[in-house]
């Protein structure tokens, strides 16, 4: 097992990201790296709620750790501190053991530069996952998230 860290910068408020973090429509549109579609089975944005999301390839080379084309997982939520932190226990629907075993994810977002500071940590990656993969598709989603919250912050 293994860790990732990366983090990029938001340019809007920390309220206005962690709210996209934790509303099911916007982790759908941002929550999936380039190449792959989200669709959010549940999701339950509190304290102890749970969650199921699966992302699919939508190339059909694309091989899934769930399925065919497609990485399931699911979790709860172990800690939400507004405007400051998620953390996120999860782990991937697979019968394959190399890619089992619960996971967490902590989002911690501080001020900075006049936006939001947004860094992601997964402890606990299962070693099949290889560490650079997972920051890329890391990156590729936080990408998606600045510029979600960033139109809508210039649309407000």
């Amino acid at each position: 097992m293994h860790s990732t860290r990366v983090s990029h910068h938001v340019r809007a408020p920390r309220p206005a990201v962690y709210r996209a973090l934790l509303d099911p429509a916007a982790v759908a549109a941002w929550r999936v790296p380039d190449g792959m579609t989200a669709e959010v089975h549940a999701f339950e944005g509190r304290e102890g709620g749970a969650f199921r999301v699966s992302l699919t390839y939508e190339e059909p080379s694309g091989a899934g750790k769930s399925g065919a084309h497609t990485d399931t997982y699911h979790g709860h939520f172990a800690r939400l501190v507004p405007g400051e932190r998620i953390v996120e226990v999860l782990e991937f629907e697979s019968a394959d053991p190399a890619f089992q075993g619960a996971m967490t994810m902590t989002t911690t977002l501080t001020d900075a530069d006049g936006g939001t500071r947004v860094e992601v940590v997964h402890e606990g990656l299962p070693d099949a996952v290889p560490a650079a993969d997972n920051e890329t598709g890391t990156r590729m989603a936080l990408a998606k998230l600045a510029a979600l919250v960033e139109a809508a912050e210039r649309n407000e």
